[in-house]
């Protein structure tokens, strides 16, 4: 006889967005939560259920469910085009407990306002810079005194600093998985399309021309969880036209063999990049001395990890442009118009803000440099080649980042201000 699982009493519901905010703020806090609770789906006879809901969002890519539920961590997950759907009817996506805790990670914050009046459950924000709804929330987990500062007193007594979720990765890099040795130069391109048709080209070119200045160097692509080699090869092919502008191209892809564990890339100019396909790539990123990487959310990966880099706005492309997050990206999307639009808003931003990586928005100030315009691989290779011929900067820029990060303990921190918000007698 097949014993039927219990429908569990009681939910946890994380909401987020993009990948960035999933590597880095859903996935640890998830784990934290198995490892403190009896949670399903690894528990299945719990009367605790941990999902995920996915938001709409102008930055996800639409893989952000498939990339989660290989994670192995949530009951259910909802892809963020049935948000609404869920929202209006709950009951089609199953039965819903009557007690829950939904957390916000990501996104616009008033769909967790939303879905926790909707399912009748307790709320609690994480809010990295301003948390906008402090009526509605139980707990806001603030990752900084001046989240808390911006609060109108009354709500304050429900705000605590627990500090910057990031500053955990570093203490859960997998370090026991050690690079061989060598000069390790990381490239990140992106995990949204715009953003890839720039940044794979851009970057391998750029590979190809530092290995002719720097033979030693080796190459690591850490292959964001969201998308696949496969798909990064397509931006290579004459359906980008972007590729185009550059002349990187592959000549084969390698298999794991020859006591490397990783297929790899061959370029026609003979340079190695070695493919990291187990997200997230941390402990191997923490060894590279150096990074080059798109704007995003990345940078604050690498900002956590103390990872010197480069960041790189390439302006000549447009669809640079249509991946910035917020209303400047959705404006630049655009048809018609999206051209004059997006000169007009890449002017305004320049002028007006400056700081483009999470680090250097952190610090208010240029921690990590950031090449903004008309750039070119060869420009970015001297570049590169120029800071890896100088470890003391190197380690100066890295001190920085760690100045910055803060203290690890975050992650745990706001696991147990969810857990508060559970009925004691499921919270223990």
């Amino acid at each position: 006889m097949t014993l039927r699982t219990p429908d569990p009493t009681l939910s946890i519901v994380f909401v987020s967005n993009g990948p960035g905010e999933l590597s880095t703020w859903v996935r640890p806090l998830a784990e934290a939560l198995h490892h403190q609770l009896l949670l399903r789906p690894r528990a299945p006879q719990s009367a605790l259920s941990l999902s995920l809901v996915l938001v709409p969002c102008p930055n996800a890519t639409g893989q952000e469910a498939d990339a989660a539920s290989r994670w192995g961590q949530f009951d259910q997950i909802i892809p963020a085009r049935q948000f609404w759907s869920l929202l209006l009817r709950p009951q089609r996506f199953g039965s819903w407990p009557s007690q829950g805790v939904v957390v916000f990670l990501g996104g616009d914050q008033f769909w967790t306002v939303l879905l926790s009046a909707r399912l009748g459950y307790r709320h609690i924000t994480y809010a990295e810079w301003v948390a906008r709804w402090p009526r509605w929330n139980d707990r806001i987990a603030a990752m900084a005194p001046s989240v808390r500062d911006q609060l109108p007193r009354r709500f304050r007594s429900r705000c605590e600093v627990v500090g910057d979720l990031m500053a955990d990765l570093s203490s859960h890099a997998r370090a026991q998985d050690p690079l061989p040795e060598g000069e390790w130069v990381a490239l990140l391109p992106g995990s949204k399309p715009a953003k890839l048709s720039v940044g794979v080209p851009f970057l391998l070119e750029t590979a190809d021309r530092l290995a002719a200045e720097r033979p030693g160097c080796r190459f690591l692509l850490p292959v964001a969880p969201t998308t696949s080699v496969e798909e990064l090869l397509r931006y290579l092919e004459p359906s980008n036209a972007i590729a185009a502008s550059y002349v990187a191209s592959i000549q084969t892809l390698l298999p794991p063999g020859d006591g490397w564990p990783w297929r790899r890339l061959l370029t026609r100019a003979g340079t190695l990049i070695h493919l990291h396909e187990d997200p997230p790539a941390h402990g191997v990123l923490s060894q590279c001395a150096l990074a080059l990487t798109t704007v995003g959310a990345n940078t604050a990966e690498l900002g956590a990890l103390g990872v010197p880099m480069i960041v790189l706005v390439p302006m000549q492309h447009l669809g640079v442009m249509q991946a910035w997050d917020g209303w400047m990206g959705l404006v630049a999307r655009l048809p018609g118009l999206k051209r004059l639009i997006g000169l007009l808003l890449s002017a305004w931003r320049l002028r007006n803000h400056g700081l483009l990586a999470w680090p250097n928005i952190s610090a208010g100030r240029m921690v990590v440099p950031e090449r903004v315009g008309t750039i070119t691989p060869a420009q970015i290779a001297s570049e590169a080649s120029d800071w890896l011929q100088s470890p003391e900067r190197l380690e100066g820029q890295r001190q920085d980042l760690r100045a910055l990060r803060g203290q690890p303990g975050a992650v745990a921190a706001l696991a147990k201000q969810v857990r508060e918000l559970l009925p004691p007698a499921l919270s223990d």
